[in-house]
Formats: C-alpha cells, sequence, structure tokens
C-alpha cells in the first residue's frame, strides 16, 4: 500500500492549486476527498485517492489575477535588500498600460498575495509575471515546467562556433549539466536565448563560460505570452483566453 502524502501536497502535485491556496480551501471546507469533506490542516490521505474542490474554492480561483509587468533595470523581482526597490512597487492604477484590453478594474485587491512567478535580476530588464494562482505558478516554475522563456541579449566579446555550439548544449552548472538551449544570433551584437530552466544568473554566467561579457538582458517572452508593446515600468493583466 502507498505510503500516505499530505493532502495540500498531493493537491499541488495534481495542479489543483498551491500547497498554500491548498491549506485556505481545506480551512474553508472546500476539500473532499473521496467524497468526504476534509477540514483538518496536515490530513494524510492515499496517493490514488480522488480529490475534488467545492465550487466556492473555483469560484475563488477564477478571482484570481496574473500581472505582466515590463520590469526595468534595478528593480528586484522579490523581497527587495535595504537599499533596493520591489518591482511590485511598480503595480498601481497610474502605471497600468493604457492599451491593456482587459475589462478588468485595478483594485488595490488584486496586490494581496500576488506573488512573482520567477525572476530577472536587478541588472535585467522585461517580461515579469505576478500571479495569485498557485496553478499558474506551478506551470511556469514548477520542477517540470517545459514553459519557454525567450531573451535578447546584448553581448561583447569574441563568440567562436565551438562557444555557440556550447551555449547551445554541453555547459555545466552547480555540478549539473544545463538542458538543451536555442542560442543564435539575432544581430551581430545581440545572442537570442530561448529556455526551458532558469538558474539563478544563469544567462550571464553561460556566456561567461564561453569567454562573452553580457551588457544588456531583456525577456521578451514566456511560453506563449509576449512582451509586446507594454512599456517599460507598465503593467497589464493576463487576458481571458491568454495562456503560457
Amino acid at each position: 500500500m502507498a505510503e500516505k502524502i499530505r493532502l495540500s501536497k498531493l493537491m499541488s502535485e495534481r495542479g489543483l492549486c498551491s500547497r498554500r491556496e491548498a491549506d485556505g480551501f481545506i480551512e474553508r471546507g472546500w476539500v473532499r476527498v473521496d467524497g468526504v469533506v476534509v477540514n483538518v490542516l496536515g490530513t494524510k490521505v492515499d496517493p490514488s485517492a480522488n480529490v475534488t474542490l467545492d465550487k466556492s474554492a473555483q469560484a475563488s480561483q477564477t478571482r484570481q489575477v496574473t500581472i505582466l509587468l515590463n520590469k526595468p533595470v534595478g528593480y528586484v523581482s522579490g523581497q527587495p535588500e535595504k537599499g533596493y526597490k520591489a518591482a511590485i512597487t511598480l503595480i498601481n492604477g497610474d502605471t497600468r498600460f493604457r492599451g491593456d484590453r482587459n475589462p478588468l478594474r485595478f483594485n488595490p485587491g488584486h496586490l494581496r498575495g500576488l506573488a512573482p512567478a520567477g525572476r530577472l535580476d536587478i541588472d535585467s530588464q522585461g517580461l515579469l509575471v505576478f500571479t495569485q494562482d498557485g496553478r499558474t505558478a506551478k506551470r511556469l516554475i514548477g520542477n517540470d515546467s517545459e514553459v519557454e522563456k525567450e531573451y535578447l541579449v546584448r553581448v561583447s566579446g569574441p563568440l567562436s562556433e565551438r562557444g555557440l555550439a556550447l551555449l547551445q548544449h554541453g555547459l555545466s552548472m552547480d555540478g549539473e549539466q544545463l538542458k538543451p538551449a536555442q542560442v543564435s544570433w539575432q544581430n551581430r551584437d545581440q545572442l537570442r536565448f530561448i529556455l526551458k530552466e532558469g538558474k539563478k544568473r544563469q544567462i550571464r554566467r553561460m556566456c561567461e563560460l564561453v569567454g562573452l561579457k553580457v551588457v544588456g538582458l531583456k525577456r521578451v517572452r514566456i511560453g506563449k505570452v509576449v512582451l509586446g508593446e507594454l512599456p517599460e515600468g507598465y503593467w497589464r493583466y493576463l487576458r481571458e483566453g491568454e495562456v503560457f
């Protein structure tokens, strides 16, 4: 018989919600296991159990927002250290992109529980996703995520054919071989990277390993969602039907 696991962990693994959301749903009595309501945090269940969410939980998820920000250089993605500014401080009624076609009206409550799904270094710019939806976060940054992230990277220094081949596949970092990447010249001083992983400062470190220095890095796409015309320092809501 399989060893039982925490209900919140099972819900997260199945993509029903994040573990934090699961705890909230369980406390409210919005979760059923094999047809029986479970409302005690820490409950362990069989890994094959049938887990369903109450309509109230489903409605709560549909109200959760996902926001796309064009992060400027100089802002940190997550919790800032002293002297640094958090990118989330750019999300307010004044910085919403006028071309945002989502009919949703900005509400300060949309900032509650909003967290970055992935990161961009302080000296990088471009598309940064914030979401209240644990399912979206798991899709973008879960260990098994296959969502592509595309970057335009200005570099200095010579790059041989061998170096380009290594960027595409063959480099190791933190004791592990990196997944294959799509790397090609965009123009004479800019490379295009398409990755399916996101180790800390990965592109900068990859470039250093082949003798290049990164002088500018911009993320322009995550999955099927592109930065497009979103101005630097502005944000918009993810539109209905728009998926990563």
